[in-house]
């Protein structure tokens, strides 16, 4: 296995030698689970980047939201930049699950908007585990989700090496098994295309398209491709090609499967007759027997998922496949923000099993639809080997899952101290927010601004613009990517506030932010609990000029619950600063090259021309075709410069070419 190694300017300070050196020997010896508690700004990441090393073993890190998830996943590409780092979160920018409304006879199509990048990052990660042991996969919730057998996906893929015979009829009766869709015109991420002896597939999970050029029955030459201008990169020996998709079904195992839908549809058939059920009968048997046939002639169907337990051949009731099993059973798994991402894994189940319950009992989906679930609790604690809660306010359950023993982390290696705490009155709250905010950027500082609602949080962006400020919102319904790219400029200073709901309470690293006003302090609930407001707190705590004001009228338990845990730990730290001779200084941290830039990057490999073609290029009519598409994308988004380019461009290679 090759070594983690991490990369990074800096040495373990303040606690997280102590931290690091108490973690990593309790799992030595033998211990499954602990906690960290960690304050904001102690450098939870850097102590969980040194366990990782020390234990060398395979890690999955799981979050509560997209994200927290991408950041992660910025920060541990800078540290592990020789080590596979991948990224699994849920692929939709918005999923609408098919639902039954009994009592307004309302079906519920599914509808949902797939993020393609996601997708492929998706791919990518489950082929890193594949093909090695130095990975670190960073997953939010979605990862319980069940997804295809590991088994199936081990043994669906091509390797490919030079000089070794492959029928040509063969390599592409493959592909198509693999979920590849065969489009002779472009090549597009997830499919091939075949002209004479030379096969170019693009594959699902990567950023560049590969080249098999046959000789006969035998491989003459394997090529690394540019997707685009089909410029060759680089050349290979060998290549695996691995399935476009997840629910991937051999093709020996095609008539079993079908055996066991017709099985289970007979006897569901019954069932419904016999309770004089026949509308929901004839239903299921038109929609399932649909789906057969569309299994029989393609291998995959809309809603595949739905019959994952008759694909990997489950008993009834029994776990489905998810993302946990693609690793090794040696694994580490580390819980980030344990406090919100534990509750989370304890509701998913439920919600899901109520919806599909009502389509099982209106005859739109089999019982075994069912069993296309995320995993109960009970069933991921029992795929854990060794497990890490990280949190700045843990829960009873991660202490007692941890035999009551913390290992703490207050003191951070910069000195900085938590945030000091105004309070203000909640009448003229917005006012005095935009007197702060104004206050704020010409110091070069920002600001979060946390409201209860999301409308409050759009109407309040809206009214910052008004006044001259430099202001977004962020919230659920911006897409994972937006969201990041968003808190990134507020980083670079495109923005000098940026308003929110929950998605501003934890684990969000920036250091510029030197004020945070918590909008409505006093309204108890779950946005304004003890907890939360300890971690909302929080988010400046990374700057030396960090204030945090809470707009109130009455002093609530979870606001003095929070101030005396900040003015605890604002204690622990000034003492250690005091006796150390440290004086405060804010963070300085690289806006690093994380999941917008690498999308962004490949983004414009695939949607614009390549700096390097020259006139002299054989061009093609897919190739002039792809160019006015791009001019096409470019006006759209009103970016007329880039649209001028393209159009010179295109005139320049028409006259080089005579097309």
């Amino acid at each position: 296995m090759a070594a983690f190694k991490i990369h990074s300017g800096y040495e373990p300070a303040g606690d997280q030698p102590e931290a690091i050196r108490q973690l990593t020997r309790n799992f030595r010896n033998g211990k499954n689970c602990q906690t960290l508690l960690g304050a904001t700004g102690t450098g939870k990441t850097f102590t969980m980047a040194h366990v990782i090393r020390n234990l060398e073993r395979p890690t999955l890190i799981m979050s509560h939201n997209k994200t927290l998830a991408a950041q992660l996943y910025s920060e541990f590409k800078l540290y592990f930049p020789e080590n596979a780092v991948g990224y699994f979160v849920s692929y939709y920018d918005y999923y609408q699950p098919e639902a039954y409304v009994p009592s307004r006879d309302l079906f519920i199509e599914k509808d949902a908007s797939i993020n393609q990048d996601i997708d492929r990052l998706r791919l990518a990660a489950t082929t890193r585990l594949m093909e090695r042991e130095d990975v670190i996969i960073i997953a939010s919730i979605s990862c319980i989700y069940g997804i295809g057998q590991p088994e199936d996906y081990k043994k669906m893929y091509v390797h490919i090496v030079r000089d070794e015979e492959v029928g040509r009829d063969e390599l592409l009766g493959k592909l198509v098994e693999l979920q590849y869709m065969r489009s002779d015109s472009e090549l597009r991420r997830g499919t091939f295309r075949a002209r004479g002896d030379v096969v170019e597939i693009y594959p699902a999970y990567d950023e560049i398209a590969c080249r098999i050029e046959l000789f006969g029955d035998f491989v003459d030459q394997i090529s690394l491709i540019d997707p685009l201008t089909g410029r060759r990169l680089e050349l290979q020996e060998e290549t695996t090609i691995y399935p476009a998709n997840h629910f991937v079904t051999p093709a020996d195992r095609i008539e079993k499967v079908l055996a066991r839908i017709e099985k289970e549809l007979k006897e569901r058939l019954v069932v419904l007759r016999n309770q004089g059920k026949l509308a929901e009968a004839q239903r299921l048997e038109a929609r399932t027997r649909y789906d057969m046939e569309l299994l029989e002639e393609v291998g995959f169907c809309p809603g595949v998922e739905n019959y994952a337990r008759h694909i990997s051949g489950r008993k009834a009731g029994e776990r489905p496949a998810c993302l946990l099993d693609y690793f090794p059973d040696n694994f580490l798994c580390i819980v980030d923000e344990s406090h919100q991402t534990v509750p989370q894994i304890h509701a998913m189940y439920h919600g899901d099993r109520s919806r599909k319950q009502t389509l099982v009992d209106y005859g739109f989906r089999l019982p075994s639809a069912m069993d296309n679930r995320p995993l109960r609790f009970e069933e991921w604690e029992a795929m854990l080997n060794k497990a890490l809660f990280v949190s700045a306010t843990p829960s009873e359950y991660e202490i007692e899952k941890s035999g009551d023993e913390v290992v703490e982390q207050i003191i951070r290696p910069t000195g900085l101290v938590d945030p000091q705490i105004e309070i203000s009155p909640a009448s003229g709250q917005v006012q005095d927010a935009v007197k702060r905010i104004s206050e704020q950027a010409p110091k070069e500082e920002r600001t979060l601004v946390t409201t209860l609602t999301k409308r409050l949080a759009e109407d309040l962006s809206r009214y910052l613009l008004e006044e001259d400020i430099k202001c977004a919102y962020i919230h659920s319904e911006v897409d994972t990517i937006e969201r990041v790219e968003i808190l990134n400029d507020l980083r670079r200073g495109v923005y000098d506030v940026v308003v929110g709901v929950n998605l501003l309470r934890e684990g969000l690293d920036l250091p510029e932010v030197s004020l945070v006003l918590i909008l409505d302090a006093d309204r108890e609930g779950f946005l304004r609990s003890g907890t939360s407001l300890i971690q909302t707190i929080g988010r400046c705590a990374r700057n030396a000029n960090a204030t945090v004001v809470l707009y109130a009228d009455e002093m609530t338990d979870s606001m003095r619950k929070a101030i005396e845990e900040t003015e605890r730990r604002r204690a622990i730290q000034i003492q250690h600063n005091t006796e150390h001779n440290i004086i405060p200084r804010t963070i300085e941290k690289e806006i690093g090259e994380g999941l917008d830039d690498e999308i962004a990057a490949w983004q414009r490999r695939v949607e614009t021309p390549v700096a390097a073609e020259t006139a002299s290029d054989y061009v093609t009519a897919d190739r002039l075709e792809q160019l006015e598409a791009d001019m096409g994308k470019a006006v759209e988004r009103l970016d007329f410069e880039k649209a001028a380019e393209i159009r010179d461009r295109i005139k320049e290679l028409k006259k080089s070419s005579d097309i």
